[in-house]
């Protein structure tokens, strides 16, 4: 991991390199969001910080023409007014989510259309639902966090800070075990009068993983864990009749009789 040196640094050594910016430095990750980046508009991609976020600590650096320091953000040093680069849309350090479901799903915090606010049904022919991820996701978070927004309580909630930290964060995988049997939420929507909570429960305070329960994709036995197929595909709550929730061959398919892929 490279180290950032800050305030009067020594000349630059072969194991600084201030070339690279890594937010996870000692002493970057030590510093809050807004120290450096401050939110102007709704843009779904941030702006770089101005010089002032540098030299505050790196006037030496900054200020020594064989550190390339200024080339983290501009392009062709050499003219009078550098250009910006690009924002990077992809990063090699890790930005975890802190995302409380029960959190967003109480007053003004819950979204208009609910879980649907933020989830819809796009992967795999609607057996899945989408997560809103990378960059591209402020789009959904910034319907409520704009710039100037606070809590109830008068909490500052626009900074990058409120939603990330440095640890990893990884989604629900589409090739999980959950998306692999004959079930898809198309079908288990507003017109058949379910809504997301019939199915998933929340855990206020949980970790991560754990925040939103899942039913078990089993009809056949009722267990102790939760919710099953067979809560709904019981005869009574839901009927087979011409659907067949009966016929074997509905959910199993080939000689295995494995679940669909």
């Amino acid at each position: 991991m490279m180290l950032l040196v800050f305030g009067a640094a020594p000349a630059q050594g072969p194991q600084l390199d201030y070339s690279k910016f890594l937010h996870n430095s000692q002493r970057h990750s030590s510093l809050a969001c807004n120290s450096c980046h401050e939110r102007a508009d709704n843009s779904a991609t941030p702006r770089f910080p101005g010089h002032k976020a540098c030299t505050d600590c790196h006037r030496g650096q900054f200020t020594t023409p064989q550190i390339p320091m200024c080339m983290i953000c501009h392009t062709d040093v050499s003219s009078s007014n550098p250009p910006l680069k690009n924002f990077p849309a992809s990063f090699n350090e890790p930005f975890n989510v802190k995302f409380d479901h029960a959190q967003h799903n109480t007053g003004a915090a819950r979204p208009p259309r609910g879980c649907a606010g933020c989830h819809n049904a796009p992967i795999q022919r609607g057996a899945g639902l989408s997560i809103p991820a990378n960059i591209a996701a402020h789009n959904n978070c910034y319907t409520c966090h704009t710039p100037s927004s606070k809590s109830n309580a008068g909490r500052e909630i626009a900074s990058c800070g409120v939603c990330h930290d440095q640890k990893a964060y990884r989604p629900t995988s589409t090739n999980a075990r959950s998306y692999r049997y004959a079930f898809r939420h198309t079908d288990h929507d507003a017109r058949e009068r379910l809504a997301c909570a019939d199915c998933h429960k929340l855990t206020a305070g949980a970790a991560q993983t754990r925040q939103v329960s899942s039913p078990t994709a089993a009809e056949h036995f009722a267990t102790t864990r939760g919710m099953t197929c067979l809560t709904c595909h019981n005869g009574k709550r839901s009927f087979g009749g011409d659907l067949a929730f009966k016929d074997c061959k509905r959910c199993h398919t080939g000689p295995t009789f494995r679940m669909p892929m």
